[in-house]
């Protein structure tokens, strides 16, 4: 795999990711007190799908195309609406822009982003906005450095690393431990792709192992993950997941599994540890 994002903007994985990501964010927003987001890895922020890279793979028709062009019922609307207004289906929202835009005037988003092209790109996106802030640094060091937030008590905390480490869920387990360490009060939501379960089956031992409570996984597959070569699906690991996500979180991915292309997808709720 290219793990340079642009190549996979907009496809199942994304898509999942983000419509999890907007029921987090909805959450939050239902309390008037402020709340805070630092994306980790947050990438340029917005993706032209018209482009070379987004081309090479296609991978995007599959995911954000399918579902613009097709109803899919318990697919949240907001999730929708958002990445329109982005101009999809030339263009696609990253977690970051989709963060931006459901932010109220009383909240703020930190962006971090190591590779150097990529963090410059989002600073231009993000140029002139007041409640976001912009940092090229490593995303997993920021989680020792810029937490908790100044800005509120409350909030979320994204961790989307690119795997292109070998080594690369012993670090997200130990990236959650940091945050939930400097930040137990709030949310932590960490993505992992899925090609095959042993490795999965080890990041979700060592999170039941490391005394953290309250942890669920949500995970949508588009095939049996059988083949470590594959990105067979993705999931999320949620610490403090607000009341009621799972259930809203489960349903939305139920109605996502139709991008399976053979009828195999398939969508599951997992408890870690319990509250």
């Amino acid at each position: 795999m290219n793990y340079r994002h642009a190549f996979h903007a907009g496809n199942f994985a994304d898509c999942m990711k983000h419509v999890l990501l907007v029921l987090i964010l909805q959450a939050l927003a239902r309390k008037p007190a402020a709340f805070s987001v630092l994306d980790t890895h947050a990438g340029i922020g917005s993706y032209d799908l018209t482009g070379d890279q987004a081309g090479r793979t296609g991978e995007w028709r599959a995911g954000i195309g399918r579902l613009l062009e097709s109803a899919a019922p318990g697919v949240p609307d907001a999730y929708l609406d958002l990445v329109r207004r982005t101009g999809a289906p030339a263009a696609y929202p990253g977690s970051p822009l989709i963060a931006a835009m459901m932010l109220r005037p009383q909240d703020r988003l930190v962006c971090c982003e190591l590779h150097p092209e990529d963090s410059r790109a989002l600073r231009a996106v993000f140029a002139g906005n007041p409640q976001v802030s912009v940092h090229a640094r490593d995303g997993y060091q920021a989680l020792g450095a810029l937490l908790p937030p100044r800005e509120a008590k409350r909030g979320l905390v994204l961790i989307d690393p690119p795997f292109e480490q070998p080594d690369e869920f012993a670090r997200l387990a130990a990236g959650i431990a940091t945050a939930h360490r400097r930040f137990a009060t709030g949310i932590i939501a960490a993505w992992y792709p899925i090609k095959n379960r042993a490795p999965v089956r080890a990041f979700r031992d060592s999170l039941r192992d490391s005394g953290i409570r309250d942890i669920v996984a949500l995970e949508l597959t588009l095939r049996p993950p059988l083949d470590p070569a594959r990105l067979n699906g993705s999931g999320l690991v949620v610490v403090n997941p607000p009341y009621g996500f799972v259930e809203q979180g489960l349903s939305a991915l139920r109605a996502l599994a139709h991008l399976s292309p053979d009828g195999t997808g398939e969508a599951g709720a997992t408890r870690i540890a319990r509250e």
